[in-house]
């Protein structure tokens, strides 16, 4: 099945190619949520080979990186870890969309460091004894961050967990504190709770999707992209077939329909 999607999206770039090529070598310039950062490289890999185009991707929480394109940052296309922040972009008018496009819906996870917890991990089990930190990305900035609160909030946590919180700046930073030992949990997305260096350092289980707000993860291709072409091709290949089965494997679902 995926083959057959790969197939068609190869015939796709091979007829769009000529107009996805950035001038003169520079490059589609993306910025993109930290969660994506163990996602995209695969994504890069195949549209750079697929279609000519050279990619570069800026990763940070998407708060920052909403800053930044209000600022005047020349990015192509925002991919944000909500719609929110895009909503921004939108809102200033500088997107070419009239609001942003869902291209996935994320996942929260509760991750633990092997060894901290003998009991089963759940986000009950954070009040135990044992767990002295937990990493959390800045709600102010991460919408992993803000999901991450509102199941502390929801479950009744708040009291109980408050005082054991770390706030990294975005959710990449939140599991390198947990994989480094300075938190023993981290509230993290299932895209990077799923990486090989993660799964070897410790163990993970969803929190229950009832106790955060939907995580809808929006694009938009900036009004002053330098290709708007190319930024376009990216964004439908992540909404393609192919596209869509790869999220699913990273750690990423499709978003509801006509989001």
């Amino acid at each position: 099945m995926f083959k057959k999607f790969r197939i068609r999206f190869i015939v796709y770039a091979a007829l769009l190619a000529p107009m996805l090529l950035p001038a003169q070598g520079k490059s589609l310039r993306i910025a993109a949520a930290a969660d994506l950062q163990p996602v995209l490289p695969r994504f890069v890999s195949n549209f750079e080979k697929q279609t000519g185009a050279k990619v570069e991707v800026s990763y940070a929480s998407s708060s920052t990186l909403a800053t930044q394109i209000l600022n005047g940052a020349p990015f192509d296309l925002f991919l944000a870890a909500n719609r929110a922040f895009p909503q921004k972009i939108v809102d200033a008018d500088l997107a070419l969309e009239s609001e942003p496009i869902t291209y996935a819906q994320g996942s929260l996870v509760l991750w633990a460091r092997h060894g901290i917890l003998s009991c089963a991990l759940t986000m009950q089990s954070l009040e135990d004894p044992s767990v002295h930190r937990i990493a959390v990305a800045n709600p102010v900035h991460a919408p992993y961050g803000a999901a991450a609160m509102a199941a502390i909030h929801t479950l009744g946590l708040t009291a109980a967990l408050q005082p054991k919180l770390v706030f990294a700046e975005n959710i990449a930073q939140a599991a390198e504190f947990g994989q480094s030992g300075n938190a023993d949990c981290a509230l993290i997305s299932k895209t990077i709770a799923i990486t090989a260096s993660l799964e070897h350092a410790g163990r993970f289980v969803p929190v229950p999707p009832s106790a955060y707000p939907p995580i809808e993860q929006g694009a938009v291709i900036l009004r002053n992209a330098a290709h708007k072409q190319a930024a376009r091709g990216f964004l439908q290949y992540l909404q393609s077939p192919a596209g869509r089965a790869l999220l699913s494997s990273s750690g990423l679902e499709a978003p509801v329909i006509g989001k």
